[in-house]
């Protein structure tokens, strides 16, 4: 791992670009799994998720883009994560590109649980025994569960995305420190979700450092790119290489 001073200087149209990939990813994610999943899936209520199904045929198959949309985006962000950090430790870049891609197959096929769920639902018989109601239930069903466990392999690319801020010494190191624990706090909600079902706002209160990471991280790449330490502190300058795959 190069020292934080002599760690070679970042390439700021990467750093925009890793930004913009990432508050796409963000924003997307929100649209699909915040706001338009919970209009058409009831974990209660297999009659009514067919129902709002058949109903919003359009809603659920802008849903499915979407989904097939995060996993699209995270795939690039992780690339372009890889491509800003090498220099820094190619380890540590190397685990988040690793650790990105898991999570972004993850969500792939959870995309095709909902369009196997949207494909059941324009055509009952397609479904198993003729149970139209619970092979949509538990299509959905499936599909929230792998996000649940995606949430370790998300959490595992936030921890060495941290330990790359604070080793590369181009952004604050409060951020690096925030993105770590984040991390750990995505890892941990994963099982009290598994082992405590009842106490979901716990869960989810373990992964607020992330989301103010992440939304950290991603306005800073935007507004300030990655900035180079001062080569006055370092024994000389900093360090060119080129940022190319």
């Amino acid at each position: 791992m190069l020292d934080r001073r002599t760690a070679p200087a970042p390439d700021r149209r990467v750093a925009r670009a890793t930004g913009a990939l990432y508050l796409i990813f963000v924003l997307i994610g929100v649209c699909g799994f915040l706001l338009i999943r919970p209009h058409l899936y009831d974990v209660t209520d297999p009659v009514a998720t067919l129902s709002q199904l058949i109903t919003n045929d359009s809603l659920a198959r802008v849903g499915i883009a979407l989904e097939l949309g995060i996993a699209l985006s995270q795939a690039l962000v992780a690339l372009w994560l890889f491509r800003l950090f090498r220099s820094v430790d190619v380890v540590a870049a190397g685990a988040v590109l690793a650790f990105g891609l898991v999570n972004a197959v993850a969500i792939l096929t959870s995309a095709a649980m909902l369009a196997t769920a949207q494909t059941v639902a324009g055509d009952p018989s397609l479904a198993p025994g003729g149970d139209a109601e619970a092979t949509v239930q538990f299509a959905y069903a499936i599909s929230a569960n792998l996000w649940g466990a995606a949430a370790i392999f998300f959490g595992l690319w936030l921890i060495p995305m941290g330990l790359l801020v604070l080793h590369s010494g181009w952004m604050p190191r409060p951020l690096g420190w925030l993105l770590i624990v984040g991390g750990v706090g995505y890892i941990l909600s994963a099982f009290v979700t598994l082992l405590l079902p009842d106490v979901g706002a716990a869960a989810d209160a373990l992964t607020i450092p992330a989301v103010l990471g992440e939304f950290w991280f991603v306005g800073y790449l935007l507004i300030r790119g990655a900035r180079s330490l001062d080569v006055s502190t370092a024994s000389g300058p900093a360090l060119s290489t080129p940022n190319a795959i």
